[in-house]
């Protein structure tokens, strides 16, 4: 079991594929990673070897910013722009897409649940 970064990679699964279950890696960052150890990206996790995998740390370890770390970096990115309540920090409190999307529909993901508001009564005809 190849564990990186505090998360247990999945054994079966192609390198550059198993590298992006850790916060912080993506595709591209596997490819720079297994390149840089020197590992092909066809290789699966369980046919790394200790040296492959020590290597693969290091450079984690060494340059990038992943999980905990990263993720305490990204809200205090959040909360520096709540307390400065510029545009973007406001639309983070009330819980709206922060980005420039659409709300009249869709951004459901942001917004919850939909809460049903009734409507106005029309005015009876004479």
């Amino acid at each position: 079991m190849a564990r990186i970064a505090g998360v247990d990679l999945p054994k079966n699964k192609r390198g550059e594929i198993g590298l992006t279950y850790i916060y912080g890696i993506g595709p591209s960052t596997a490819k720079y990673i297994l390149s840089k150890a020197g590992i092909s990206v066809d290789k699966k996790v369980s046919q790394w070897d200790d040296e492959e995998l020590n290597a693969i740390r290091n450079i984690i370890t060494n340059e990038l910013k992943v999980e905990g770390a990263l993720r305490s970096d990204v809200q205090m990115s959040i909360k520096r722009l709540l307390d400065i309540a510029c545009y973007r920090g406001v639309r983070h409190r009330k819980g709206l897409p922060v980005r420039g999307q659409r709300t009249r529909t869709n951004s459901r993901t942001r917004k919850g649940k939909r809460r049903t508001v009734a409507g106005k009564k029309k005015a009876p005809k004479k």
